[in-house]
């Protein structure tokens, strides 16, 4: 009996530290993950994050944060347009969908496992085309996990859920797209954040497919004075297109 107290005793003294360590990993994760176009520290969030779900498999927090990592290093890469950001967004976007998946079952419930996870797919869907994550069968995956990121909680992540949805149904390939669904959606996500390039370009976009040129123009102006490069210089191609 003597030997298995002290065989129990071992075995949380080992766990404890690795515990804590996780959180503070996590902790330090966090910060990371709120600077704004930092490939270097959105890396070390993932090895960070990475380390804490693998010492703790059973935490939602390691493995919703991982899937947001993968996701905002992904972005990050395909926005400044790196040689091989195709390659990162496949192989990211598949690492983030992993985790996503596991924060999902761990915490069906909550919002940060469907978001991340549907998020990652847009990543991974940029690496390999649409077409193809069509093949694997992410379409009803991916629409499940948005919608509910929708219902759970709208205005996460800066109304990310509304304007992910409303991308979602904009970028399927007939006869899959819903111009109106999508209309609505990033008209519903625009008096919240009416200055961001993204949500502009998407309503731009969007306005385009509805045959609405003058709306459309007005948006699209507005993205292409801004000073975030990927979205302006993709507003004033469409602006020239038009």
């Amino acid at each position: 009996m003597r030997k298995v107290l002290l065989s129990a005793v071992v075995l949380i003294a080992m766990v404890l530290p690795v515990s804590a360590v996780a959180q503070d990993g996590l902790d330090e994760a966090r910060i990371l993950l709120e600077k704004d176009h930092d490939l270097d520290a959105f890396q070390k969030a993932i090895d960070l994050c990475m380390a804490a779900a693998d010492s703790q498999p059973e935490s939602f927090e390691a493995n919703w944060m991982a899937a947001k990592a993968y996701r905002l290093y992904a972005d990050e890469v395909k926005q400044r347009q790196l040689a091989g950001w195709q390659d990162v967004c496949r192989e990211y976007g598949k690492k983030g969908m992993g985790y996503g998946e596991k924060a999902i079952a761990l915490a069906p419930e909550k919002v940060d496992g469907h978001f991340w996870y549907g998020t990652c797919v847009g990543s991974y869907s940029d690496g390999v085309s649409i077409f193809t994550a069509l093949k694997e069968g992410l379409k009803d995956k991916t629409q499940t996990s948005l919608e509910t990121a929708y219902e759970i909680d709208k205005q996460y992540y800066e109304a990310g859920p509304i304007l992910a949805i409303g991308r979602f149904w904009s970028v399927l390939p007939w006869p899959l797209k819903d111009k109106k669904k999508a209309l609505a959606y990033i008209e519903e996500y625009h008096p919240y954040y009416p200055d961001k390039p993204e949500g502009l370009v998407y309503l731009g976009e969007a306005y385009l497919d509805m045959k609405e040129k003058d709306k459309a123009k007005a948006v699209l102006q507005k993205a292409a004075a801004s000073d975030e490069e990927y979205y302006s210089d993709w507003a004033k191609r469409l602006l020239a297109d038009m």
